[in-house]
């Protein structure tokens, strides 16, 4: 099997991160490898731009493909998104010159130049807005053409907005949101490997569901036993195990990391001792 990753930008590490938790540990990281082999000795790492990964993935050089939601719509490839991934999250904007006395599109000139490497989402969204407008293709940064003088705006991806301020720009109109996904093919259900194609899927879902969640384990005396659970969260109900000591019980949950202060603090009031909390790596439902 072989699942196309980013091999550079803000996507690649959240998603090499996000592979290794899963199981999928790359062997080798190296800027100039292609191919790169896993700990899952069936699973090999595609490293690609993120913009070409929908269509390896929709051609089948890949099976799986981890990319943006952005280069998935930009690519029109026939591509299924899977999952979202809940990082690399961004906004695809318009901005303009920050001294522009503008602060909507309709209030721009028809013949205005625009900036992008998103060709087609551009073109769509200028043409839903009635704005004609001549676009300039890019490949790399286009804060800086306005600058220049090669466009007059630019429509490109922004996190923070940092970078648009640092050259001037203002974003005027969102175009829309983005994030990681995870792509397959559109008859990914139909191959000879759906079966562990299904198993990576629910272990990055696993992975995803795990996040902000700690497993919290504590000892009870039996005369505590329902007050401590009347105040224990839990993704069904709380596991409890009689200890060896017959008074005493074993408590077993899984919470949010947010409320766990406020949990810890009553559980400890109702009489809950010995508790310890430790990281969860999976949730498979």
């Amino acid at each position: 099997m072989r699942i196309a990753i980013p091999n550079k930008g803000r996507l690649q590490q959240p998603t090499i991160n996000l592979l290794q938790l899963a199981g999928m540990k790359p062997l080798a990281i190296d800027e100039r490898a292609l191919i790169v082999p896993t700990s899952w000795r069936s699973i090999e790492l595609v490293m690609a731009r993120p913009e070409d990964i929908p269509y390896i993935v929709e051609c089948g050089g890949a099976d799986l493909g981890i990319t943006g939601h952005d280069y998935v719509v930009e690519s029109n490839a026939l591509v299924d998104e899977l999952l979202y991934l809940d990082y690399g999250h961004a906004r695809i904007v318009l901005a303009v010159p920050e001294k522009w006395n503008i602060k909507s599109v309709v209030e721009l000139p028809q013949g205005i130049r625009v900036a992008t490497k998103y060709y087609t989402i551009a073109r769509n969204y200028l043409e839903s807005r009635g704005l004609k407008a001549k676009l300039v293709r890019i490949n790399g940064a286009a804060e800086v053409m306005p600058y220049l003088g090669a466009a007059d705006a630019i429509i490109d991806v922004m996190s923070t907005g940092t970078t648009l301020k640092l050259h001037g720009l203002k974003p005027i109109d969102v175009i829309m949101e983005t994030s990681a996904v995870l792509i397959a093919s559109k008859e990914w259900v139909k191959s000879p490997i759906a079966e562990e194609l299904n198993l990576v899927v629910t272990l990055i879902k696993g992975v995803i569901a795990a996040r902000g969640k700690k497993l919290v384990l504590m000892n009870v005396p039996n005369e505590s036993l329902d007050r401590v659970l009347s105040v224990l969260p839990a993704m069904l109900a709380p596991a409890i195990t009689k200890l060896s000591r017959s008074d005493v019980w074993e408590v077993i949950t899984v919470i949010d990391e947010d409320s766990l202060p406020e949990v810890i603090a009553k559980a400890k009031v109702y009489g809950a001792k010995d508790i310890v909390v430790a990281n969860v790596e999976k949730v498979v439902e």
